[in-house]
């Protein structure tokens, strides 16, 4: 057993926006295949691909239809086992996304539910009568807007996203076992791994009480959802060397930790260090917070600095506010793009030199920003029209190579717009300029799996003052981060392994700028 997600460089790859194979301009596995090259020369251990099944996409695939096949407009299952073979013969594991808390509108469970009340699939989800002829609660939902539906027979069933995505009930068995089942047909397929969407989400309070603060929140992290995850560990522990990565949206750290207890899940993302602020207190903190949770559970931390879901870190990062939340919508505030790249290489060096797992999503290691200028009659993100907040931005379509969109990507128009200004951002472009993100990346995981200190669980804190963050892994590599109002020195008696940025004429530390040293 290697326990290779305890430090592992895991890439997302978000397949409607990778690489499009036949023209139609939306990625599929045929582009990821003939691309698997570029992650091979990245040097990431695992990729993690977003939801890949049939669906009609009321929400990005996270509708699924059918857990056992592939939507064809990314392919076939025969492609998606070519890929899991092609990428296991280039070094890479690959993991798959199960969304347990709902299911499409469209599967057939539900429109079993929907033709008759006394269908047994009835039982599956959260079918309820009215109160007072209104919806059975006021509850929020995890999107913004409604969580009840009208059936056409008059009840009403729950949905905390879309409509087009009922909430199942874990309360039935069919759901416990159908999901076992899901996990050992793709486990039986070769998948290295699965990541569980909305992982805290599955249980509702059956009295369905109010949203009251102080009161135990209904939907959220009820204790039932450990019974799960510990016979989904079950499951996994029959097959070799197969990792369980939860997203944990919790703010409360011992309630985060529960899911990583030994005979529950492997891993879970780390939402507090991608939401934290590009500030010295608060990031030491944050380290600090991380390591201690998971040490009383001994499982890995992981460090995430952008996914499918929020905003690009170069973009945050070149704002006056720093820091992400679903709450507070920060779109269309004012970006230094310059700032916020020259934050962003720093913080891949942070994050990459941490102890446990990390995280690189799609276009990360290109540096790429945010794309707030997507006309709105081309955003199709449901959060949107709930929120005024599109996820959109983040999902715009690789630029692999030439000077203008859409970069190879695909042959005609991609599904999302990318920007003109991305043409010193592609693949091609940055590939051999020494100061590019992309071969600051392909260095820093080159060295990161050299680096013996570097798969060493723990770190030491170095003492380089309060804006400083500076810590050694192992006894002779240490990572200095410059979050001071000036440049600093080095510390003596120390060699650059790597900088973000080069030091100044005087061969300070510049503000804003990691080192990657040997001691």
């Amino acid at each position: 057993m290697s326990s290779w997600w305890k430090s592992a460089v895991i890439y997302q790859v978000y397949p409607r926006s990778f690489a499009d194979s036949n023209g139609d301009g939306v990625g599929d596995i045929g582009g990821i295949r003939a691309r698997l090259g570029h992650l091979r020369d990245l040097g990431v251990d695992a990729i993690w691909m977003s939801p890949w099944y049939p669906s009609p996409m009321a929400d990005a695939g996270y509708d699924v239809a059918d857990f056992r096949d592939i939507d064809p407009v990314f392919g076939s299952l025969a492609e998606a086992e070519a890929l899991v073979a092609e990428a296991h013969a280039a070094g890479i594991k690959l993991i798959v996304d199960i969304v347990p808390n709902h299911i499409s509108s469209a599967h057939p469970w539900f429109q079993a539910a929907l033709a008759s009340p006394d269908a047994p699939e009835r039982d599956y989800f959260w079918f309820r009568p009215g109160k007072d002829g209104k919806m059975p609660t006021d509850w929020t939902g995890e999107f913004g807007g409604t969580t009840w539906t009208q059936a056409p027979d008059g009840d009403w069933y729950l949905h905390l996203f879309t409509p087009e995505q009922p909430d199942l009930n874990w309360e039935h068995p069919d759901v416990r076992k159908e999901f076992e089942s899901i996990l050992r047909f793709w486990f039986d397929r070769g998948v290295d791994g699965i990541r569980i969407d909305s992982a805290a989400l599955l249980f509702k309070d059956t009295t369905f009480p109010e949203v009251t603060e102080g009161a135990p929140h209904p939907f959220h992290d009820l204790d039932a959802v450990h019974d799960v995850y510990r016979s989904w560990r079950r499951v996994a522990d029959e097959y070799p060397d197969r990792a369980l990565i939860g997203e944990v949206w919790m703010p409360e750290v011992d309630r985060f930790t529960n899911y990583l207890r030994p005979d529950e899940l492997h891993a879970a993302f780390n939402f507090d260090f991608l939401g934290c602020a590009w500030d010295p207190a608060l990031m030491r903190a944050c380290v600090d917070r991380t390591l201690e949770a998971h040490a009383t559970v001994g499982a890995p931390p992981t460090w995430v600095l952008s996914n499918h879901d929020v905003t690009r870190h170069v973009t945050r990062y070149g704002r006056a506010d720093t820091t992400f939340s679903f709450d507070n919508n920060l779109d269309g505030t004012p970006v230094d793009l310059t700032l916020g790249t020259r934050r962003a290489r720093a913080a891949a060096l942070l994050s990459l030199s941490l102890p446990g797992s990390a995280y690189v999503y799609q276009g990360e290691e290109l540096g790429l920003w945010e794309n707030e200028n997507i006309p709105e009659d081309q955003i199709q993100d449901p959060m949107y029209a709930r929120r005024g907040h599109t996820r959109d931005g983040c999902r715009v379509p690789l630029p692999w190579s030439g000077d203008e969109p859409p970069y190879t990507f695909t042959e005609g128009d991609p599904w999302l717009p990318q920007p003109a200004e991305w043409k010193d951002r592609t693949v091609q472009a940055q590939s051999g300029d020494p100061s590019s993100m992309l071969e600051l990346y392909r260095s820093a995981i080159t060295l990161r799996r050299a680096e013996p200190g570097l798969h060493a669980p723990a770190m030491t804190w170095l003492d380089g003052g309060p804006d400083v963050l500076a810590y050694t892994r192992g006894p002779d590599f240490a990572c200095v981060l410059n979050l001071s109002a000036g440049p600093i020195a080095l510390p003596a008696g120390t060699t650059p392994l790597l900088l973000s940025s080069p030091l100044d004429d005087s061969g300070l530390l510049p503000v804003d700028t990691a080192a990657w040293l040997r001691l």
